[in-house]
Formats: structure tokens, sequence, C-alpha cells
């Protein structure tokens, strides 16, 4: 393994997580807008580094190894933070059944990659599972923004100001359900395709 910039940017997302996640829970002026542009910035060193690793010719199986595991670290540590801080108001519970779905979902893609692993095989991540990624990093940046438009700015938002809010939220909530659907549908079909590997 070579500590490459790209693979420092990877494993910077873990420490912004931590980061984001101290700044979600924190109530002093400025939080909730720390939060939302350090998530940025740890969403952008996700397109970042594979686009380093590419066009410097470093890329390499600890780069893409880390990478998928980072993302799921973070993406997971960040939603179980915005169900338990309440980011989702009325929708708490459905928010929670949602997540559980996505986490059944990623750990039995483990356990099928593991499995085709001790056959030789490697099943890598495809058009679907990258969008949900995708969408997972989006409807988490329009929750953020909807409670740094909230509190994080004081009163700026007030009177009409307020349903714009509502809608930043609510299009966050969207995304949120989408991205647990395309979690499901994606893990069926990487198991459509990759079932021999568990049961041969």
């Amino acid at each position: 393994m070579r500590f490459n910039l790209p693979n420092v940017l990877t494993l910077s997302r873990v420490p912004l997580m931590f980061i984001v996640v101290g700044l979600m829970y924190a109530e002093w002026p400025g939080a909730a807008i720390w939060a939302f542009w350090l998530f940025i910035a740890a969403a952008l060193t996700d397109w970042l580094d594979g686009k380093l690793a590419r066009e410097s010719n470093q890329v390499s199986a600890f780069g893409r190894f880390m990478d998928a595991v980072i993302d799921k670290v973070m993406v997971i540590g960040l939603m179980i933070a915005l169900v338990n801080g309440d980011y989702f108001r009325g929708f708490r519970i459905t928010a929670m059944m949602l997540l559980l779905c996505i986490l059944a979902r990623e750990f039995a893609m483990s356990g099928l990659r593991m499995a085709a692993a001790t056959k030789g095989v490697v099943i890598e991540a495809d058009a679907g599972g990258k969008f949900k990624t995708f969408l997972q990093l989006n409807a988490i940046g329009w929750l953020l923004g909807a409670k740094m438009f909230e509190s994080g700015f004081g009163g700026l938002f007030l009177g009409e100001g307020r349903l714009w809010v509502t809608g930043v939220h609510n299009i966050g909530l969207v995304l949120f359900a989408l991205s647990a659907v395309m979690a499901i549908t994606s893990g069926l079909s990487y198991f459509r395709r990759h079932w021999r590997a568990v049961f041969d």
C-alpha cells in the first residue's frame, strides 16, 4: 500500500465523518453550517480521489477496496446520526425501517462478496450500486442543508421562507426513500447475477 494523495483523500473521509456527526449534535451557533459544508467536502473527496488516481496512474487494489468500504462507513454512520438526531421529524420510525433495510442489504452484499472471493470471483460495483451511493449522499446533503437553513442561519428564513426550508427537507426525505429502494433493488440484481458464487 502506498500513501499517495488519492489514498489519503479516501482515508480522510473517516475523520471527516466523525467531525460532521459531532457537529450535527452540537448546539452552538454555526454548527449546522459547518456540518453541511464539511460533509460536502467529504463527498467531493469521493469523486476527487478516483479522478486523481486514474489521471496519475495510481489506481491500486487498496484504493479500490478502501474507497468502497469507507463510502459505506461514512454513509451508514451519517444516516444513523440523522435518524438518531431526529432529522426526519415525524417520519423517524419510517426512516429507521428504511435504514434497517439499507443495513441488511450492505451486510448481505458483504457476505456475497466474501463468498465470491473464496472462489476467486471479484464482484465489482455496477451502475446500480454507484447510483445508490449517489442518492444516499444527496439525501444526506439535503437533510443537513435543511437543518443548516433552519437553525444555522437563525431567523433568516421566516414566513414564506419557512416553506422553502420545508421543501429542502422534503427533497431530502424523498431522496432517502429512493436510496433505500435503490439499495434493495440493486442488491437483488447483484444476487441474481452472482448467486452461484454462494450456492455452487
